[in-house]
């Protein structure tokens, strides 16, 4: 009597474990499951099941994505007419998400695969098979949804008590045994932006003072004003831990006292533009938009304050752009280049030359003045000039002053052609007088 042919089924074992736990055993679970897959196969040899050499393993990754190595792998032979049948422990293995697991068995239809559990026997090819699979993998989901529901409820109470679950550690910390402690290096750049916070109330001047300080991430990316702010919202600073925007006291030691905290905070509730305003009329430029360097780039207002007192600069933007050392002249203290300016000013006002052409451009809105009164004008001016308002003696630059260039040598200021006609008017109209 003539056997029947016993058509060959290859098959591909695949194991999977969530976590890299116990990897490096040299007998670990991912063999466990390879082993209880081999002998299953060696029991159906009869129906010409033999085993594929290529081994699909996916250590330390969950079964709710399908974005694993030895999965797509598997998929690619699958695809590719290499596999007849798919051989594994337990169906959470293969997949715990229902909608996952039907794409598989889409897979599996589509290429003729047959897909077999060793603990939990079934066929797929029938319409019970598929029923008890559905259920099986609910249950797998429910799991895998209840474990979730636990690791955050655990997260949620340890961050009740204060205790640091993990992630990247605030800077000026570090982790030590599972808990925040406080690197003195970087808590004393902590500090000093908290307090100098507190002296500019802008974020970008600080970012500013910061890059030039040279501070920087952890990682050593560079610091800017978005990253500035998360650490002025900090709470961990003040040694609390947040969960879900609730604050509970925390096991670390704060880095920043309460009062600093509230007086940041303070300036923080206030809106960015009125602190930016008010930075600029704390520090007045007169220079503003009309000083440039040597190679024609235009100078920048910015300040500091050290020990309490305010020392204001022109910064090249040269400088800004490409660092110290891109321009011969990269920076000028403002007092002593507005001074300067002013000293040619206030000479400028008593020229001959200048009197005459103020007395002829006033005489153009009323023919009543004489020179002497454009002489007596232009003296009352240099007279009032340290009485006026910063706004006041500023506006009166743009006025006369077209464009100021300071090099290695010195400076030279231009004048606006126009500047003495508007000068004139506005002498007339008595507005240097409301102005001081």
């Amino acid at each position: 009597m003539t056997k029947p042919i016993v058509r060959k089924q290859r098959c591909a074992i695949y194991t999977r474990k969530s976590s890299e736990e116990g990897l490096e055993q040299e007998f670990n679970s991912l063999h466990a499951q390879r082993e209880a897959c081999e002998a299953f196969i060696a029991s159906q040899r009869s129906e010409g099941w033999v085993l594929v050499r290529d081994q699909y393993d996916d250590g330390g990754i969950s079964g709710g994505t399908l974005e694993r190595p030895g999965l797509q792998r598997l998929l690619e032979d699958i695809e590719d007419g290499l596999v007849d049948v798919v051989v594994v422990y337990k169906i959470d293995r293969l997949s715990r998400s229902l909608a996952d697991f039907a794409k598989l068995v889409e897979v599996f239809d589509r290429n003729g695969v047959t897909f077999v559990s060793v603990t939990q026997s079934f066929n797929t090819t029938t319409s019970m098979g598929r029923l008890t699979l559905n259920i099986l993998l609910s249950f797998a989901q429910f799991e895998r949804e209840v474990t979730a529901e636990r690791i955050r409820d655990k997260v949620a109470a340890s961050r009740r008590k204060g205790i640091w679950m993990g992630g990247v550690p605030p800077y000026g910390y570090r982790v030590e045994n599972r808990k925040l402690v406080v690197d003195e290096e970087s808590a004393a750049h902590v500090r000093w932006i908290f307090a100098r916070f507190l002296e500019i109330g802008s974020g970008t001047e600080l970012a500013r003072e910061v890059a030039k300080r040279g501070i920087r991430t952890p990682r050593g990316n560079r610091i800017d004003k978005k990253y500035l702010y998360r650490v002025l919202n900090n709470r961990a600073y003040i040694g609390e831990a947040v969960h879900k925007g609730e604050s509970y006291p925390g096991e670390h030691d704060a880095i920043i006292d309460r009062e600093t905290w509230d007086r940041v905070h303070a300036i923080l509730q206030e809106s960015p533009r009125k602190r930016a305003a008010r930075t600029r009329a704390e520090t007045p430029a007169l220079l503003k938009g009309l000083l440039f360097g040597p190679d024609g780039a235009a100078f920048s207002p910015t300040h500091t304050r050290k020990g309490g007192r305010l020392y204001r600069y022109y910064v090249s933007q040269t400088v800004l752009k490409h660092g110290a050392g891109s321009c011969s002249v990269g920076r000028v203290p403002a007092g002593e280049i507005e001074g300067a300016v002013i000293d040619q000013l206030r000479a400028v006002f008593r020229q001959p030359e200048i009197v005459a052409g103020t007395w002829k451009a006033a005489r153009a809105n009323s023919d009543d003045i004489s020179e002497a009164d454009a002489r007596a004008s232009l003296q009352e001016l240099d007279r009032l000039w340290d009485e006026l308002f910063p706004a006041e003696q500023a506006r009166i630059v743009a006025l006369l002053v077209e464009r100021v260039d300071v090099g290695t040598g010195g400076l030279n200021v231009r004048l606006r052609v126009d500047g003495l006609d508007g000068l004139a008017r506005e002498m007339l109209s008595g507005s240097f007088g409301a102005a001081a």
